[in-house]
C-alpha cells in the first residue's frame, strides 16, 4: 500500500517537472513534456512518475521515477522491469531514477 508521502512526492514533481528533470539528470538544457499515465499492470504504482524529456545532446527519452518511503531489496529489480516496459511501450530510451524519500521527524 502506498504511503501518503509517496503520493505527495509525485505531486511535488508534477508541480515543476522541468526543474526536477534538470536536477536528477544534470542536463541544463533539458525540456520536459507532460507527465505520462503509466499503466504497466502489475508494477504501476501511484508513486511512479514518467516524464518525457528532450535535450539537444541526448534527443528524446523518458525519465522514470519511482520514489518510496523506504528502500526495499526488490526496488532494483522492479526498476529494471519498469524501464524495460516503458522502453517497449513508448519506444524511447529510459533514464531510471529510483529514490527513497527520507523523513526527519526530529
Amino acid at each position: 500500500m502506498n504511503k501518503a508521502v509517496d503520493i505527495s512526492t509525485k505531486k511535488l514533481i508534477s508541480l515543476a517537472p522541468n526543474n526536477w528533470a534538470k536536477w536528477v539528470t544534470g542536463i541544463p538544457d533539458i525540456v520536459t513534456g507532460e507527465i505520462l499515465n503509466t499503466e504497466f499492470q502489475w508494477i504501476s504504482r501511484q508513486s511512479d512518475v514518467v516524464i518525457p524529456a528532450e535535450s539537444p545532446q541526448y534527443g528524446k527519452f523518458l525519465i522514470l521515477n519511482e520514489l518510496q518511503l523506504r528502500y526495499t531489496s526488490e526496488m532494483p529489480r522492479r526498476m529494471r522491469a519498469y524501464a524495460a516496459l516503458a522502453e517497449e511501450k513508448y519506444k524511447l530510451q529510459t533514464y531510471p531514477v529510483p529514490g527513497e524519500t527520507h523523513l526527519n521527524y526530529s
